[in-house]
C-alpha cells in the first residue's frame, strides 16, 4: 500500500513539473524607460495649441520674400470668398438642379482635357497621354460635347496636368511662393505656368469656346464659378491663427508631388 501512495505522488509530482516547464513564463520587463515612455515627459501646462503651432512654423518654412504684399491678398481673397464668391455659389447652387451643374463641370472639365494632353505629352508620358485622349474622344462624342463623363466610368478618371507641372518636371525651380488675387496660392514658375495655359487653351479654341466667351463673358464667370464650386478649400477652417503658412506650405509639398508622379 505504501508503495502504491509512493508511486502516485512520484507520478503527481512530475505532472507538475512538466505542466511548469510547458506553461508560459511571464515575461520579465527591464526598467529601460520605453515601458512608460511619456512618464518621464515634462509638459508645460500653460501650453496651449497656438503655442505648440508657434513653435514648430520653423519646419513649415517656404521661400516667400513678398510675405506683407501675399499676406495682404490672403486677406482679400478671404473676404472677397465670405463676402462675394460664396455667395453666389450658393446662390449657384440654389436656382440650378443638381443634373445641371454636374453637366457644366463635366464640360469645363472636357476643356480643360486640352492642355492636360499638351503638357502630359511635354512630360513624355506616353501612358497618360493616351488616356487623357480617351477621355477627349469619349466624352466630346458620347457624352455630347463633355456634359456627360462617360470616361471616367468607363476606368479613365481625369488627370490634371499643367505648364507649372511641365517647368517643374524639367527642373526649372519654384521661385518665390505668391499669393494671387481670387486664384489663390501660387509660386512664379507656376503662375508663369499659368498665363501659358491660358494662351494655348485660347489658341486652340477647343468645341469654339474660347472665341465664343470674348462675345460671352458670362461664359468666363460661369466657369470661375464653376471653379470654385467644385473646390472644397475654405477660408478659415483650419481654424488657426497660422493658417497662412499651413496653405502656404501644402500648397508648395503638393507641387512637388504632383511633379513627382
Amino acid at each position: 500500500m505504501v508503495k502504491r501512495l509512493l508511486l502516485v505522488s512520484a507520478f503527481l509530482a512530475s505532472g507538475l513539473a512538466q505542466a511548469d516547464e510547458t506553461a508560459p513564463r511571464a515575461s520579465v520587463v527591464e526598467a529601460d524607460g520605453f515601458t512608460e515612455p511619456l512618464k518621464e515627459l515634462k509638459f508645460n501646462p500653460g501650453l496651449d495649441q497656438r503655442e505648440f503651432e508657434r513653435s514648430t512654423l520653423a519646419a513649415l518654412n517656404v521661400y516667400d520674400p513678398f510675405e506683407p504684399m501675399n499676406r495682404r491678398l490672403y486677406h482679400f481673397n478671404y473676404r472677397f470668398d465670405q463676402w462675394v464668391f460664396l455667395p453666389v455659389v450658393n446662390g449657384y447652387r440654389y436656382i440650378t438642379p443638381s443634373f445641371v451643374r454636374t453637366g457644366v463641370s463635366n464640360f469645363f472639365s472636357n476643356l480643360a482635357d486640352v492642355p492636360n494632353l499638351l503638357n502630359s505629352l511635354l512630360q513624355l508620358k506616353g501612358q497618360r497621354s493616351m488616356e487623357i485622349t480617351a477621355r477627349l474622344l469619349l466624352n466630346t462624342t458620347i457624352g455630347v460635347g463633355g456634359l456627360w463623363d462617360p470616361a471616367t466610368k468607363m476606368g479613365i478618371p481625369y488627370q490634371g496636368e499643367d505648364f507649372g507641372q511641365t517647368l517643374g518636371y524639367y527642373g526649372v525651380p519654384e521661385g518665390p511662393y505668391l499669393m494671387l488675387p481670387i486664384l489663390g496660392p501660387s509660386n512664379l514658375r507656376d503662375t508663369g505656368g499659368l498665363a501659358v495655359d491660358f494662351v494655348a487653351e485660347d489658341q486652340i479654341n477647343f468645341l469654339n469656346v474660347a472665341e465664343v466667351s470674348r462675345d460671352h463673358p458670362e461664359i468666363v464667370v460661369l466657369r470661375a464659378v464653376d471653379k470654385r464650386y467644385t473646390t472644397r478649400f475654405r477660408y478659415g477652417q483650419l481654424n488657426s491663427p497660422f493658417e497662412y503658412e499651413k496653405v502656404r506650405y501644402v500648397y508648395t509639398e503638393a507641387r512637388k508631388l504632383q511633379i513627382a508622379e
